[in-house]
């Protein structure tokens, strides 16, 4: 499971990289601890200026391990290990950037609201199908996608599904840039290496102050949070699931 999530160092950035290329970076559980375990160490290591998220070539992420959903619709518990990594992504104290390239769905769009600077290729697509699932979304977009998107534009991403391929998504202020695939991570380790050399303290409060007050955000999320648990177990969500599971036994 450990290589499922791969953390790397390179200069200054630290390199958190969803590496589950067969279930196309589908999170388990155990992949949003380590992420989240990962943050925090970033965050408390002096040495670390900066943390950076890849998937693999054609996957940044295909959203929650939807048997991890279908347990907690189906009667389980569990999910405190995506509360953990939701609130160390908004609590990160040192900048996040991402590069994303193809599959890009739920969290795997969501997560980069919280960055400072993303990048996507061209082929990438941001889908957040929350409603279709029966369910509400998740990771505070319901409060920043409007916020960086403007409500319609959140409506459609949020509410109806819609994707956003990497040039509507970069003129709708969700990405920074859209590089070529082969050039993606390269891009993406220049602008950290150029994050890592700012004075960090005057970095810092520069962030702060363009991201504003926190508390906002966390208790967005905690809400989200109980709304998502309860839609887990409701008759929508279960049907949708089993819907979608079928589909894919079929195929």
């Amino acid at each position: 499971m450990t290589d499922h999530i791969i953390i790397e160092r390179h200069g200054a950035a630290q390199v958190l990289r969803m590496n589950r290329p067969e279930k196309k970076n589908a999170l388990t559980r155990e992949m949003y601890a380590r992420m989240a375990a990962a943050l925090a160490a970033g965050d408390a290591d002096d040495q670390v200026r900066v943390h950076v998220f890849f998937g693999v070539p054609g996957a940044f992420s295909a959203g929650n391990d939807l048997g991890d959903f279908l347990a907690v619709a189906t009667g389980g518990e569990g999910g405190g290990e995506v509360w953990d990594f939701l609130m160390a992504l908004a609590k990160a104290e040192k900048p996040v950037l991402s590069g994303v390239d193809g599959i890009a769905v739920g969290i795997g769009t969501t997560l980069n609201l919280h960055c400072d600077l993303t990048f996507a290729t061209p082929r990438t697509v941001f889908r957040t199908p929350f409603v279709d699932l029966g369910l509400v979304p998740e990771a505070g977009s319901s409060l920043l996608a409007p916020l960086v998107l403007g409500r319609q534009k959140a409506f459609s991403l949020l509410a109806l599904g819609e994707g956003f391929s990497a040039e509507q998504a970069m003129a709708a202020g969700l990405i920074h840039a859209v590089v070529e695939e082969g050039e993606l991570e390269a891009t993406v380790l220049a602008a950290a290496d150029a994050v890592a050399q700012k004075p960090p303290e005057a970095l810092r409060v520069t962030r702060d102050l363009i991201r504003g007050p926190r508390e906002p955000l966390l208790d967005r999320i905690q809400q989200e949070s109980e709304l998502f648990r309860q839609r887990l177990k409701s008759n929508e969500a279960r049907a949708a699931f089993m819907a979608f599971m079928n589909r894919r036994k079929a195929g």
